[in-house]
Parts: structure tokens; sequence; C-alpha cells
């Protein structure tokens, strides 16, 4: 007689069955953790910019507002950061133009149809203001 080794179809069937179970409930866990990773580090960019508006204040004696804004401040944001967010810096009042006296509000707005597009638009005003989707906090 001989001893039968290896697997048969039905025990094969069960691990893979066991295994897409655990696939189906860790991949939005993994995705969920990826999502928090970004929004921090687009926090984090948003937070490095304002600590570059407060040096230009010093010096301009103003704010540095527009689409040329970040260019102004010498930023160069993170490719995790480029890849999943479009950050803007307006002039919390008028827009593009700097007004008297000085404000300014980061935006932060995830690109259409990524993986941020639940978080919402983040936003960081010249007075430390922080929101997410329109609600206070981050």
């Amino acid at each position: 007689m001989r001893i039968a080794r290896g697997f048969t179809l039905i025990e094969l069937l069960i691990v893979v069955a066991v295994v897409a179970i655990l696939v189906a409930i860790g991949y939005p866990t993994y995705q969920g953790q990826i999502r928090k990773g970004s929004r921090a580090a687009a926090q984090s960019a948003m937070l490095q910019i304002a600590d570059k508006q407060a040096q230009y204040l010093l010096d301009a004696r103003n704010y540095a507002v527009g689409p040329t804004a970040l260019a102004d401040l010498s930023v160069s944001l993170l490719p995790d950061v480029a890849t999943r967010y479009t950050l803007t810096v307006k002039n919390a009042a008028n827009g593009d133009v700097a007004t008297t006296p000085p404000s300014y509000t980061i935006i932060a707005t995830p690109i259409a149809n990524s993986v941020q597009e639940p978080d919402g638009v983040l936003t960081l005003t010249h007075t430390g203001a922080k929101t997410r989707d329109g609600k206070t906090g981050w």
C-alpha cells in the first residue's frame, strides 16, 4: 500500500476560501491606513508651508499667495503628497490677491478618483484654524 501525500482538492478550496475572506476583511483596513498616512503627509506639508509663510512675511511684509506661492516659498512637495493632493495658497478673503492686513489659506484638495477623495478638502489658515471636509479640526 502506498501512503497518499499532498492535499486534496477540497482542502485546497478551503484554504483559498479562508485566504479570500482574510483579504476581503484586511484590504479595506489597509487602504484606510494608506489614506491616513497620506493625509498626515499632506498636513505636514501644509504646516511646512505655514512656517515658510511666517518667514516670507518678515521679508516681504505680505504672504505669498496665488499660483506662484509654492515657488515663492521654495516649497517642493513630496511625491506622496503631490500624487494625491493639489495644494494651493490663496488669500483668506480675496483669492489670489494680497491684501492688508495679510492673510492666507492653504488648501489641499484630493485629486479626483484617488484613494484620498473620501477625506475631503483640508484647509489651514493664517490664524491656525484647521478644517477637514468643512468640519473643524483635522
